[in-house]
């Protein structure tokens, strides 16, 4: 057995560390190769460049949209013929997220998209259509996470449900109809909670979770299992799919989740690499993941009935959104166009800029940030 010590940077949220430590454990158990995990905050997650962590670990955990500078940059090594367990068993469009470039750079190992979350005994149901979001964001009761960068998840996840196209032409992001989208926006972050241009998902769902809180939804928000368990904050919260617009189906929620990716500059890329296809099974994935806080990304364990069980029907109550999710660009210049378009967005929410000339100013940005 091997007596090498990887390391692994992830993220700093109990769904995005412990599944990993558990897993690490039953590795060591397995092949005698211990991996040790560093945290960062999501917001460091969203944003810091993959390239510069490759450096220092040998697995590192990421979000798809880095996928594109990430391959660029030489740094992670691909997964050479794919995986097919973890291609079988997407939830949604997981694994191609991954993708690029004809190669597989990461393996999906939590899958998530913006969906819906409230709170039972605040609300009889889940919200069900547009008019009874706006009715209960001008009561107070909405929660809407606008920092950076979920101001532009939110817009686009808009869009998707009106069901336009985004890219609809090569250079830009958004037709001329996406107006409507900011219009909808606005009315929503101006009757929101406050505190919204400061608060990630989080943060709005641990404002849910207290006793005392009047918020009984989140209409666009980032799933998070840990939340619809018994016990893991003061009230249970639960899931469903997004309130469709006009009865339309729940489609064009932005992708979201987290893939395990590989260092080419590790110590043991091999043995990472056998880690990280492991980990990403349906048997890891259902049994291990699941059962120690993770939201995981095979759809073994979204059909699973004890997992269901356990977290409130969190998995069946949010696969029709994720099934229809979209995935976003992932060309070398999109992180960064995506951290500009968040602030654009904000600054225009605060001013009330016209919906049509925020549109035209998000696609000259995304036009430049296209090679």
């Amino acid at each position: 057995m091997s007596e090498t010590t990887l390391k692994g940077m992830t993220w700093d949220h109990p769904r995005g560390y412990d599944p990993l430590v558990a897993a690490s454990r039953e590795w060591a158990r397995l092949t005698g190769t211990a991996i040790e995990w560093e945290r960062r905050s999501l917001q460091a997650f969203e944003t810091h460049p993959v390239e510069d962590l490759a450096r220092a670990y040998d697995l590192v955990v990421i979000d798809h949209p880095h996928v594109g500078i990430a391959a660029q940059s030489g740094a992670l090594l691909p997964f050479a013929g794919g995986d097919a367990d973890a291609a079988a068993g997407s939830v949604g469009g997981s694994y191609e997220s991954y993708a690029w470039d004809g190669r597989q750079w990461a393996l999906p190992i939590d899958a998530a998209a913006q969906v819906q979350a409230w709170v039972p005994g605040r609300l009889p149901t889940p919200l069900r259509d547009w008019g009874s979001v706006l009715r209960h964001a001008e009561a107070g009761g909405i929660g809407l996470p606008l920092r950076a960068p979920h101001s532009l998840m939110s817009l686009m996840t808009l869009c998707g449900l009106m069901g336009l196209e985004l890219c609809p032409a090569p250079r830009v992001l958004f037709p001329d109809a996406a107006a409507v989208a900011v219009e909808r926006l606005y009315a929503l972050a101006e009757r929101a909670a406050p505190g919204a241009a400061e608060s990630d998902p989080i943060a709005v769902l641990e404002a849910m979770a207290r006793a005392d809180s009047p918020l009984v939804a989140a209409p666009l928000i980032y799933g998070y299992v840990s939340y619809a368990q018994d016990g893991f904050r003061p009230v249970r919260l639960a899931f469903a799919d997004l309130a469709p617009w006009q009865g339309s189906a729940p489609r064009g929620s932005v992708l979201g989740g987290t893939g395990i990716a590989v260092s080419r500059l590790g110590r043991d890329p091999a043995g990472a690499m056998a880690f990280a296809r492991w980990l990403a099974g349906g048997p890891v994935q259902t049994g291990i993941v699941a059962a120690n806080g993770g939201q995981p990304a095979h759809a073994q364990a979204w059909a699973d009935i004890p997992t269901n069980a356990t977290t409130g029907d969190f998995y069946r109550a949010t696969r029709a959104t994720l099934d229809h999710a979209w995935i976003r660009p992932r060309h070398a210049g999109y992180m960064p166009f995506q951290d500009e378009a968040s602030g654009l967005i904000l600054a225009a929410i605060a001013r009330q800029m016209p919906a049509e000339s925020l549109v035209s100013t998000l696609n000259r940005a995304f036009a430049a940030s296209v090679p």
